[in-house]
């Protein structure tokens, strides 16, 4: 069996509900301290849509997980918003999320932090209304093919957001190198692309599911933005503090980035 294809095994024990337990609840969701690794993912984002750069018809979540904090601030800034994973139970969690079902994930202190930063007055129930609404399709995708959503996507997206997937699903940095390249089709040229992944990170777990996960620096980040032919606007790090270092996993850090695709000659 091929890395690619040991990892694609691997995550079929992937269960969403421990792996936002682990990383989406206190303590590393903590909304009463700035320095906490939840708002400052929320704070970079947020900043990145206030520069108003980022706009425009389509927005392309790339492994979305069970996630949606990473599309808050995207609401007002784009028409439409497509979600995208590798894996079926992840796509049913967002879908039910949408649809407002009672047992799906409690988003609102999310929500609430993010319309507090973004200091616009928004009502928090506005913005997840308009997330819910914005999100119209949730997609199946896999990083690894030279055509990572085949033909489901019409045109090149917009703009792209991605956290915690290139590095998660690739078993070394060749593999992590080429699912960018991957990925970088799916942008127009002169779209940007927020980006938020793990420093140094061998494992994480999702219940009885153990991930590989292929450690990676600044520099190998930059590095690969750059032979995929991105210009950094912006670049920051978090260094994990002892106290949310928690046994789930063993990251170092996370990065950030705001990156621009080249536009056509």
């Amino acid at each position: 069996m091929s890395g690619i294809a040991a990892v694609g095994e691997s995550y079929q024990k992937f269960n969403p509900r421990a792996y936002l337990q682990n990383n989406y609840m206190p303590p590393r969701a903590d909304f009463s301290s700035e320095d906490c690794v939840v708002p400052w993912k929320l704070r970079c984002l947020a900043e990145a849509f206030a520069t108003g750069a980022i706009h425009g018809r389509t927005l392309l979540d790339i492994g979305s997980g069970p996630t949606i904090y990473q599309l808050l601030s995207a609401c007002d800034h784009f028409e439409e918003i497509i979600a995208t994973d590798y894996l079926e139970v992840n796509r049913e969690v967002l879908r039910r999320w949408v649809q407002d079902e009672p047992d799906s994930f409690d988003w609102s202190p999310y929500i609430r932090h993010v319309c507090r930063i973004e200091g616009k007055g928004e009502q928090w129930k506005e913005k997840e209304q308009k997330l819910r609404r914005k999100l119209r399709q949730i997609l199946p995708i896999d990083v690894h093919q030279p055509e990572p959503l085949g033909s489901q996507l019409r045109q090149p997206a917009d703009a792209l957001v991605s956290t915690f997937c290139l590095e998660a699903v690739s078993p070394d940095r060749p593999s992590f190198e080429r699912a960018l390249r991957n990925v970088t089709t799916l942008l127009q040229p002169g779209g940007h692309f927020l980006l938020i992944g793990a420093l140094e990170e061998t494992f994480y777990l999702a219940g009885e599911a153990k991930l590989s996960v292929v450690p990676v620096s600044e520099a190998d980040v930059r590095e690969a933005l750059s032979k995929s032919g991105y210009r950094i606007h912006d670049f920051r790090s978090y260094l994990m503090p002892p106290s949310l270092k928690i046994g789930v996993d063993d990251v170092s850090g996370v990065f950030f980035v705001h990156a621009q695709k080249a536009a056509v000659a």
